[in-house]
């Protein structure tokens, strides 16, 4: 089967909170504090699943370190969503606006998995 993916993606461990959700014609859903479990990351986006249900559209703002110094501030749209059970869904989001500068990250993060033995 070919690969039809942008770019590689890449196991992550990494709980986050979504609190607040919006469109771009200012709808906005606040107080939502739903918690989420990012499982994989590449320099598009990333996938995680929640027992929270979530609208596909919607974006939320993302900070995201990978173990470093250095944190990534984005926005994530939420593009997809597919339930795995009665309560868990996996959503699949991109990144919006995110600097190509910062696509260095992922690179030693991706570098820093294979030294680990980490499959990618």
């Amino acid at each position: 089967m070919e690969e039809r993916r942008k770019a590689k993606r890449m196991p992550l461990r990494l709980k986050l909170k979504i609190s607040e959700l919006y469109k771009q014609d200012n709808v906005k859903i606040e107080n939502i504090n739903a918690p989420i479990e990012v499982v994989n990351i590449s320099k598009i986006g990333i996938g995680f699943k929640s027992e929270s249900v979530l609208p596909v559209g919607y974006y939320f703002n993302a900070a995201i370190n990978f173990g470093g110094k250095e944190t990534i501030h984005t926005v994530v749209k939420i593009i997809r969503s597919q339930p795995m059970d009665d309560r868990v869904t996996m959503y699949g989001c991109e990144f919006v606006g995110m600097a190509e500068i910062l696509s260095y990250l992922f690179d030693e993060y991706g570098l820093k998995l294979l030294e680990e033995g980490v499959q990618i």
